[in-house]
């Protein structure tokens, strides 16, 4: 399964009622691939808000027996 994620330096965005957090990864808010566009406009209202180095990242999960 493919999904996006946001990262902004070493820490990961949790976005939440139009307000945006840096958190670790199991905090962090996922998208699916199509809503990449949604994405993106969070990307432009993080640099807006002076969050440095934020890049869209495509976060891969797989299932494996243990």
């Amino acid at each position: 399964m493919e999904l996006l994620i946001l990262k902004s330096g070493p820490k990961y965005i949790r976005c939440k009622h139009d307000d945006y957090l840096l958190v670790n990864l199991d905090k962090a808010s996922v998208f699916p691939m199509e809503e990449i566009k949604t994405v993106q406009q969070h990307k432009l209202n993080l640099e807006r808000e002076d969050f440095i180095n934020v890049k869209i990242k495509k976060l891969i999960l797989s299932e494996e027996e243990l």
